[in-house]
C-alpha cells in the first residue's frame, strides 16, 4: 500500500514538473503561434553618383570672373578639345586661367589684331599638357612646354619660386599663380590675373627711330658732298681745272717777257 502511494507520489512529482517546465522555460509553446509576415523585399543600394565628363568651361563658369577666357575656349574649340583628351585618355593637364581684369587691361584691340589661328596659339599657350600640383611647380624644368609648342623658342614658359609664390614668365610679361580654383582627376585649373602674351606674337620690336649703319653713313656722305668747302675742293683736284690754271699762268708770263724785251730795244 505504502510502495503503491509513493508511485503515485513520483508520478504526480513528474507531471508537476514537466508542466511547469515547459511553462517557464517554453513560452513561445505555451501561446499560440502566430502566421508569419511576408518578408520585405530588399531594397539594392543606390549606386553613387557617376561623376560627370571633366568640363573646364564648367568649372570656370562656377567660379566666376573668366567669361573672356571661356569665350575664347568656345570660339576656338579648344574647350571641346580639352574635354575629350580629359575624358577619354590618361593626360593630365594644368590650365592659367586669365581672369576679366586681365584682358580688360590689355592694350585695346589686342584681340582683334589676332588672327583665328593665333587666337588659338593664345589659349593653348595657357595650357600645359601635365597635371602640376602647387608643390610640383617647385622641381618643374623651363622652359615649361605648352600646347602652343615651345621648342622653336617662340612660345617659351618659366617658371621661378620663391618660398610658395610662383612666378610665371614668358618673355614678354610676368605674372603669378594667384589661387588654384579646381585641382583633382588629373586637372589643375590656376588663376593668373594677368594675360599671358607669346613672344610670337607680342615681342618687343626693335626701336624704329635709330637708323642703320649703312643709311647713316649714305647721309652722311650726302651732306658732305652739298657742302661749299667740299665743291670748292673737288674743283681744286680736278685735273682739267688745274690744267687749265697753269695755262692762264703760263700765257701771263710770256706776255710780261715779250713787253720788256720789246722796251729795252727802244732805249737802245
Amino acid at each position: 500500500m505504502s510502495m503503491a502511494k509513493h508511485q503515485l507520489d513520483i508520478a504526480s512529482f513528474l507531471i508537476i514538473f514537466s508542466a511547469l517546465s515547459t511553462f517557464f522555460f517554453y513560452p513561445a509553446l505555451s501561446q499560440p503561434q502566430a502566421s508569419p509576415s511576408p518578408a520585405a523585399p530588399v531594397t539594392p543600394a543606390a549606386p553613387a553618383p557617376a561623376s560627370g565628363p571633366l568640363n573646364v568651361t564648367a568649372i570656370l563658369e562656377k567660379n566666376g570672373q573668366f567669361s573672356t577666357f571661356i569665350r575664347l575656349l568656345k570660339s576656338t574649340q579648344v574647350g571641346d578639345q580639352l574635354i575629350n583628351e580629359l575624358n577619354n585618355s590618361n593626360q593630365g593637364m594644368t590650365i592659367f586661367a586669365p581672369t576679366d581684369d586681365a584682358f580688360n587691361s590689355l592694350k585695346s584691340g589686342t584681340l582683334n589684331s589676332l588672327t583665328d589661328s593665333q587666337k588659338v596659339s593664345l589659349v593653348q599657350f595657357h595650357i600645359v599638357p601635365q597635371f602640376l600640383t602647387a608643390a610640383q611647380f617647385q622641381t618643374v624644368s623651363n622652359p615649361l612646354r605648352t600646347q602652343a609648342g615651345g621648342a622653336d623658342g617662340q612660345f617659351p614658359l618659366n617658371i621661378t619660386t620663391s618660398g610658395n609664390q610662383v612666378n610665371i614668365s614668358t618673355g614678354v610679361d610676368e605674372t603669378q599663380l594667384d589661387n588654384s580654383l579646381y585641382s583633382a582627376n588629373s586637372l589643375a585649373i590656376y588663376r593668373v590675373n594677368k594675360v599671358l602674351l607669346p613672344i610670337a606674337f607680342f615681342g618687343t620690336p626693335s626701336p624704329a627711330e635709330a637708323p642703320a649703319p649703312a643709311a647713316a653713313e649714305k647721309k652722311g656722305k650726302r651732306a658732305t658732298d652739298d657742302s661749299p668747302s667740299s665743291s670748292s675742293s673737288t674743283s681744286s683736284d680736278t685735273p682739267s681745272d688745274n690744267s687749265g690754271a697753269l695755262g692762264g699762268n703760263h700765257k701771263v708770263v710770256s706776255g710780261v717777257v715779250v713787253g720788256a724785251a720789246i722796251t729795252a730795244a727802244m732805249w737802245l
